[in-house]
């Protein structure tokens, strides 16, 4: 089979660059290794009429990217429908105190405000200051190709705007600044950090990070302006409907066809082989939507490709790894902190110092003893993903090593190998339900059934969550802007001609945006 663009995998920016390409005319065909569609977008009925999904779920960045503004309209006329919230997150600490941020500002300012007095004007300040001046800044740069004349004339704008260069590098000096220094200087409040300080987990990062200070922002803005939204019925239905609108002009896609090699001649990719010996031929590019490690260790390999290109794909860092537990409820949660009961995504955590705790943890290979416990409540929204009354519990852990060294709490045995087995996960999966049920009464009286998925279990359903990484590469300083996914590139541009790389593990980085997906289709066209 032959197409115009050859696209390798089908998460997110795969069905964006492939809607895009085949509305404007090119022939797509897009190769998935798995049985279905969608990358880290996979949504299963676990138990009986109640409806999961498995990885991802929240679609902020996706409402608010350029991706959504050009195919929004395709998307609704294929019955797509966004539900979402004005009450998207909160926090619960073990001792019962909560807190919830809302998409109204003032009620957030004066919500802080009764909190402690000047909380609230604290926060209106500080979040002020970064959408007034910062703002245009920070959201241009992770929505433009970073070489490109876009991003130059950006630059050269806040230059003049601020006053000269040593006024704009004085501005990227401080936006190198981590979470814990923002909080601690701008909120004196333990609850108010305690509300932010877990998010920075959601970019792939900790409180102690460079830059996760700027990330708190952006995220907290995002909050605020877009909500949490969720896709009605499950995010099968925005998979479903990307492959009717590349099928309806022209487009292929294909299940079940793991590529393994993409053929090069004289420097260009002309396609891609399967691993059953077929040769896909592309007119035009090849679009792989992977890790470094794969598409220059395994698909690229038998290529020449610049040797400090290969070494330091092989240098690329995967970060902490992720569980997710599923559970489904025979009733809405009885929440002991009433006022968290309608927000859609909750973390249980003690504040700064415990999320700080918990990653220091896992990044010596430890299971916390009391790691960051994200909540999602999407039948909050959208109750027809479960039974009349009934409900689901999203679990997100994202403080947990690859390869376990032991246990911080001394409590579960883990085993010489480091391994991932169906035991060690269970046992931490009962660790976190304890903590739960002391804030949910009717936990353990109304759950029907608990689906677990260790980090093995995540790398076994999408190859690109390497050692069951949910961001595809860590998202550190050294592999972000310029040097995601390596230095020495290009945008998404690789050393072989017409082959093209998107994805987590490219800029901008993990999440549901599609923004390298689109940005590659609107360079091919």
């Amino acid at each position: 089979m032959s197409a115009e663009v050859v696209i390798v995998g089908s998460g997110i920016n795969s069905l964006v660059c492939g809607a895009e390409l085949a509305r404007a005319g090119k022939r797509v065909l897009i190769l998935e290794r798995n049985d279905r569609l969608g990358g880290c977008i996979r949504t299963e009925e676990l138990f009986e009429g109640y409806t999961h999904d498995v990885l991802s779920g929240w679609y902020p960045l996706f409402l608010a990217s350029p991706a959504f503004e050009s195919l929004g309209p395709d998307l609704r006329q294929e019955g797509v429908e966004f539900l979402n919230t004005e009450r998207p997150t909160g926090v619960v600490t073990p001792g019962g105190d909560s807190l919830v941020l809302t998409t109204d500002d003032q009620a957030n300012v004066e919500t802080l405000n009764r909190l402690q007095p000047g909380e609230g004007d604290r926060y209106a300040t500080a979040m002020g200051e970064f959408l007034a001046e910062n703002s245009e800044l920070v959201f241009g740069m992770l929505g433009s190709e970073m070489w490109s004349r876009q991003a130059g004339r950006l630059l050269w704008k806040e230059s003049r705007r601020r006053g000269g260069v040593r006024e704009l590098t004085a501005f990227l000096g401080g936006a190198l600044e981590p979470a814990r220094a923002w909080l601690e200087r701008d909120f004196d409040h333990e609850l108010t950090r305690a509300l932010i300080a877990p998010w920075v987990l959601h970019a792939g990062l900790g409180p102690d990070d460079a830059y996760s200070g700027i990330m708190g922002k952006v995220i907290t803005a995002a909050l605020v302006m877009a909500g949490l939204p969720v896709v009605a019925g499950g995010s099968r239905e925005i998979v479903a409907a990307f492959e009717r609108i590349i099928r309806s002009h022209g487009g292929e896609v294909v299940t079940g066809a793991h590529v393994a090699e993409v053929v090069v001649e004289r420097g260009k990719a002309i396609g891609v082989r399967t691993d059953d010996g077929t040769f896909h031929r592309a007119g035009t590019a090849v679009v792989c939507n992977v890790t470094p490690t794969q598409l220059y260790g395994h698909l690229l390999a038998g290529a020449a490709v610049p040797a400090e290109m290969t070494q330091r794909a092989a240098a690329y860092r995967y970060g902490r790894a992720d569980m997710q537990i599923h559970f489904a409820l025979t009733e809405k949660p009885e929440w002991s902190s009433p006022d968290v009961a309608d927000a859609v995504l909750i973390h249980l955590t003690s504040g700064l110092d415990a999320v700080s705790r918990a990653v220091n943890e896992s990044e010596r290979g430890l299971l916390p003893a009391e790691g960051t416990v994200v909540v999602g409540q999407p039948t909050v929204i959208d109750p027809s993903r479960a039974p009349e009354g009934a409900s689901i519990l999203w679990i997100q852990l994202q403080e947990l090593p690859s390869r376990i060294k032991g246990d911080a709490a001394g409590e579960i045995s883990t085993g010489s190998d480091g391994l991932w087995t169906e035991e060690v996960s269970e046992a931490y999966a009962d660790r976190i339900q304890e903590r739960l049920s002391k804030h949910i009464a009717n936990l353990d009286r109304s759950l029907m059934g608990r689906k677990v998925f260790s980090p093995a279990d995540l790398e076994g359903l999408n190859i690109n969550l390497v050692g069951g990484d949910p961001y595809s590469g860590a998202c550190t300083l050294d592999q972000f802007l310029v040097w995601r996914p390596l230095g020495g590139a290009k945008n998404h541009e690789t050393p072989v001609r017409d082959l093209y790389h998107i994805g987590a593990s490219t800029h901008p980085g993990p999440g549901l945006g599609g923004v390298s997906g689109l940005m590659v289709a609107r360079g091919l066209t």
